[in-house]
């Protein structure tokens, strides 16, 4: 079976930044999917759980993207310190708690 499909156009596709806009939509479509899951049959996480993780995701995926667009550096910046700030916010909301004993 023969493709059309070459590395170099995987390569295109990457560096064009086209594979990272398809990635972002489908983070939006799974913080979508788990506000629907929740909503409708009350299972799944809460949003407040997920959208840390979701959002540091996302920030580096545009990081990513501005950086292959060669866009201002300070861009590319902000994204990396936003995306470490919700990493720190997914590690203090799941980092177990210590109990006081009575």
């Amino acid at each position: 079976m023969s493709s059309d499909l070459t590395p170099g156009d995987l390569a295109e596709w990457v560096s064009s930044g086209w594979a990272i806009d398809v990635i972002l939509a489908l983070v939006v479509l799974e913080a979508l999917a788990l506000i629907g899951l929740r909503r409708f049959a009350g299972r799944g996480p809460m949003l407040v759980q997920s959208l840390p993780n979701l959002l540091s995701g996302a920030a580096l995926l545009v990081a990513l993207r501005l950086a292959l667009g060669q866009a201002w550096w300070g861009w590319t910046a902000i994204c990396l310190a936003l995306a470490f700030a919700a990493h720190l916010l997914d590690l203090v909301a799941r980092w177990p708690r210590r109990r006081l004993s009575p």
